[in-house]
């Protein structure tokens, strides 16, 4: 019997739709992210001088978002969004005190293991889960061998990297990111005690006081017992902090950064290779372009910028290397690859011979720690062949924590319906199937205070950003705060603004002129909505431990990892010769 034309149709169109849905189901995921790159550091992003070719043909082949923001200006709770979807005020990643990220191994806070990360997700539905690169969100709570942070903990099979972060203390040469700090937070209290010390010495000579030589030994036994301990600390810093673990193990203490983005690479090539008949997840998280900057021989001296644009052009070279691996086993179709940064360039890095070590935000004001546009509007290249549209650009609001919607949804895993997850799927925006963002809000955090609101109504082309508070530049005229090496989030360091700040980031990108009641008619509608919106946000948080309290920043002896013994400076490397 021959078939009815009609049916042969339903026939051939369902077909197609199953084609269609099978290459949407379960692709292969690689998440690629820099640390502190600018987004004009980019030829895709408007850069003429650094060489990007690899990055460039992410933006070429799939979508590029040019409102694409990171939902802390920070590294630790930034990359905590990521990984959960979520504001990193809702997992008690986001600080009160003055830092606002962890900077030692042995600190006992973390990312909770309440948390759902996409990689638990991921690995729950049959996906080969790894972590390459940087980890930044914790490591021990109780003991040094408990991981109850760790990579490992959190859904990932593989880990190879750091678990800290990239810094200058970590490599010989190159300055210290605490010695600033240290001096000026230790001056007053050593001159507290030199002159308590001293009257207590002339009171007791004159007989006006009798002090108990046993209290007056306990009290310098405990000071000489502390200043020990620290000076042990920062000249051990290195080998304390600045190592590199596979899995559970370290591997090479001090860290070395001979050829290490090409070890990077190598480990990431390898999982990909291991994996071409699984579903795969790889989070390749770059040390580049976080100082202290490196770059291997065969990139040193041969940018436009310095070793800060021999780092970003050695990056590119690994991104290189990714795509062409996943072309050599003939996976390019079956993969979303994503490339970002976890916030702006850090744009006060100078080095001690006045070379610039930090990035370019482009025409957006600020970097790296504030909430104006150059700290949080970050790279965002999503390319899928077939799926994803190629060349396509979009200026609608977007998130870094929109990754896990997307990813979760299309591994054809649940999203947690125990909490709320704020970022949105990606997915119709990127092919084109809606136009407008799901963003009616952005919320931005300067660690655990709220800072700045941006709003994108559905019905107009403005983007009015909000501002309640703004750090203080020092020095005044400049744009950043080069005087702290970072800007901070509270008292003195911000000046507050009642009414607040308003931009309409549509006419003014670069955040230059904010407006008035005289120069936006609506000034006051619009701040009215934003008020309730911040209403109606605030009452969606809940009271959780804060992992960055003091208590969980400090580093606690107990907690230390170590490859050999402390006699023996924590030193070991099985490294050696790896590239």
């Amino acid at each position: 019997k021959k078939m009815g034309p009609l049916l042969l149709l339903i026939i051939c169109q369902c077909a197609i739709n199953s084609v269609k849905t099978h290459s949407v189901s379960k692709p292969n995921i690689i998440l690629l992210m820099a640390d502190d790159l600018g987004i004009g550091d980019l030829g895709c992003y408007g850069n003429r001088t650094l060489r990007t070719p690899n990055i460039d043909r992410l933006a070429e082949e799939g979508v590029t978002l040019t409102q694409h923001i990171a939902a802390s200006p920070l590294c630790t709770p930034s990359r905590a969004a990521f990984l959960t979807g979520r504001y990193p005020i809702r997992s008690g990643m986001a600080a009160f005190s003055r830092v606002g990220v962890f900077l030692f191994s042995a600190s006992s806070g973390g990312l909770p293991s309440e948390e759902i990360t996409f990689s638990k997700l991921l690995k729950q539905k049959g996906y080969a889960t790894a972590l390459i690169g940087k980890w930044h969100l914790g490591m021990n709570c109780e003991s040094s061998n408990d991981f109850c942070h760790h990579p490992l903990s959190h859904g990932f099979d593989y880990f190879y990297g750091l678990p800290v972060t990239n810094l200058r203390d970590c490599k010989p040469g190159q300055g210290s990111v605490f010695l600033k700090g240290v001096q000026k937070d230790l001056v007053i209290p050593v001159q507290i005690t030199a002159i308590a010390l001293v009257s207590l010495a002339i009171v007791q000579y004159i007989g006006l006081l009798k002090v108990p030589f046993q209290a007056l030994g306990y009290f310098l036994l405990t000071i000489t017992i502390s200043l020990v301990v620290l000076i042990f600390f920062f000249y051990h810093f290195r080998h304390l902090n600045c190592f590199l673990m596979r899995n559970h193990q370290i591997i090479q203490q001090p860290l070395s950064y001979e050829n290490l983005t090409q070890r990077l690479t190598k480990e990431a090539m390898q999982f990909i290779e291991r994996n071409t008949d699984t579903p795969f997840l790889l989070f390749l998280s770059y040390l580049h372009v976080h100082t202290a900057l490196y770059a291997s021989e065969n990139f040193k001296g041969k940018s436009k910028h310095g070793l800060y644009g021999d780092a970003v052009e050695e990056m590119d070279w690994s991104v290189g290397r990714v795509l062409d691996v996943l072309e050599k086993h003939n996976l390019s179709d079956k993969t979303l690859v994503y490339f970002t940064s976890d916030q702006g360039a850090h744009v006060e890095e100078i080095s001690s011979t006045g070379e610039v070590h930090g990035g370019y935000n482009g025409i957006y004001k600020g970097g790296k720690s504030t909430n104006w546009e150059g700290g949080i509007r970050v790279p965002g290249l999503l390319r899928w062949p077939g799926v994803v549209q190629a060349g396509a650009y979009i200026d609608e609001p977007t998130s870094n924590m929109d990754i896990f919607p997307t990813i979760v949804k299309l591994a054809d895993a649940q999203l947690p319906s125990d909490r709320v997850i704020d970022g949105h799927d990606l997915l119709p925006l990127l092919q084109g199937k809606v136009t407008q963002s799901k963003h009616e809000f952005l919320f931005h955090y300067c660690n655990a205070y709220l800072n700045a609101v941006r709003w994108h109504p559905g019905n107009s082309e403005s983007v009015w950003k909000v501002f309640f508070f703004t750090p203080n530049f020092s020095p005044e005229d400049s744009n950043g705060c080069y005087d702290s090496h970072v800007c901070f989030c509270h008292g003195g360091f911000i000046t507050g603004h009642d009414p607040p700040l308003l931009f309409d980031l549509s006419r003014d990108p670069e955040e230059r002129v904010p407006l008035t009641p005289e120069t936006e008619s609506r000034f006051y509608k619009i701040l009215r909505v934003v008020h309730q919106a911040v209403d109606s946000h605030t009452r969606s948080l809940r009271a959780v431990p804060n992992q960055l309290s003091w208590d969980n920043l400090l580093w606690k002896p107990w907690l230390q990892l170590c490859c050999s013994s402390p006699l023996q400076s924590c030193y070991c490397d099985s490294e050696s010769g790896g590239s």
